[in-house]
């Protein structure tokens, strides 16, 4: 008799530690994903030459600092959804033609060569940004 009870009860907590545990996972990994937020930027199409970079909101990353071999070489970029990033032709996310010379990409894939949304049309923006910066939308 010991020994059934024993079983039932070694039983049931393997079962109810598993069902807890995978819940669990999920939320930590959705957590994780929120919390730190990354933006892929490539040089070639989505999935060419990509170099995964966090997002620090609102700061500007320039590619004349650490990140020199993107400056003047991004083809594509993978804007995660819920945000908002400005490319800029120069560096320190500035703007030298009132916007002219800037990007405006929110979440979703985008092929700079193709063409993305510029301040007055659709612009070819292939190598030639220098800086970006993202915000949440």
């Amino acid at each position: 008799m010991f020994n059934k009870i024993t079983s039932f009860v070694t039983t049931a907590l393997v079962v109810s530690g598993v069902a807890l545990a995978a819940p669990r996972s999920t939320n930590l990994e959705a957590r994780a994903e929120q919390a730190s937020p990354n933006i892929q930027v490539c040089t070639g199409a989505v999935g060419v030459g990509c170099i995964t970079i966090p997002i620090s909101s609102p700061s500007c990353i320039s590619f004349t600092q650490g990140l020199s071999f993107l400056n003047k070489e991004v083809s594509s970029a993978v804007v995660p959804g819920g945000f908002v990033c400005t490319f800029f032709e120069q560096s320190g996310c500035l703007s030298a033609q009132g916007g002219a010379d800037a990007v405006v990409l929110q979440g979703g894939s985008w092929n700079f060569i193709t063409g993305v949304s510029g301040t007055a049309s659709t612009v070819n923006f292939n190598d030639l940004s220098s800086s970006f910066i993202c915000s949440p939308v």
